[in-house]
């Protein structure tokens, strides 16, 4: 079946631009879960010589959509129909936790895990002196084996036994050790992703993302954790729930 056999064709009269309109078709075909998460979309040229457009229009229709957060590109496999992932702001917790909470299965890929002695800025961020030993962990997180986010923890030394100590989940590696955090001060901000993290995440580069910062800290109010994770944009809504009460 071709594609606008199910999206549907443009309507006869419709004086809207035509990038505007193809949007609008995919927008409607998702909210009536005719395209559904992981559904490929056809390439531009395709879709060019499907709808009768110049391969412009359709780049313009992907790319908006891809900055709504309703479609995303992966590098070297094509343009699918996203699947966001809520995340609690108000609830402290980790990356494999919230996963799992929606039925996803979490993975890492390791960049490098090492100890070492804190470095000026972890020292103001942890409150730790100078020289004090930290364990430092960088990896590439997965819901489903697909890229969502980038994490680069430094945890003070005496919350863990070794490196070596954190599997898949470090909140499960500090629970056991008796380290795991009770509270937490984060922050976000949108940002562009540069080269590098964009390669790492299977994105384009440029593409926003949404970095948090978290402090979490111990029952005692030492300082455990200096987090910053990088969220894909366009796969993460990040949800609090506020009250007057």
């Amino acid at each position: 079946m071709a594609f606008s056999d199910e999206v549907g064709r443009f309507r006869d009269g419709n004086p809207s631009p035509l990038y505007l309109q193809l949007q609008q078709l995919i927008r409607e075909a998702i909210g009536r879960d005719v395209l559904v998460q992981g559904d490929a979309i056809p390439a531009e040229r395709d879709l060019a010589t499907e709808y009768d457009v110049s391969r412009i229009t359709v780049r313009k229709a992907i790319g908006g959509l891809v900055e709504d957060g309703l479609l995303t590109r992966r590098r070297g496999a094509g343009t699918f129909v996203a699947g966001r992932v809520e995340k609690s702001f108000s609830k402290l917790s980790s990356f494999s936790e919230d996963m799992a909470a929606r039925g996803k299965a979490a993975s890492s890929e390791w960049i490098s895990r090492a100890a070492g002695t804190v470095s000026p800025e972890e020292s103001m961020a942890l409150g730790l002196s100078p020289g004090a030993p930290v364990y430092r962990f960088q990896r590439i997180r997965y819901a489903d084996d697909e890229p969502m986010a980038l994490e680069f923890s430094t945890i003070a030394g005496y919350c863990l036994p070794s490196v070596q100590a954190v599997g898949d989940s470090l909140y499960v590696a500090l629970d056991q050790a008796g380290s795991r955090p009770v509270r937490a001060l984060q922050r976000l901000r949108a940002v562009p992703f540069g080269p590098e993290h964009a390669r790492m995440l299977g994105v384009d580069a440029g593409q926003p993302g949404l970095l948090i910062e978290r402090r979490g800290f111990l029952r005692d109010g030492r300082a455990a954790e200096f987090t910053r994770s990088y969220y894909r944009g366009d796969a993460y809504d990040f949800v609090a729930e506020l009250s007057d009460l």
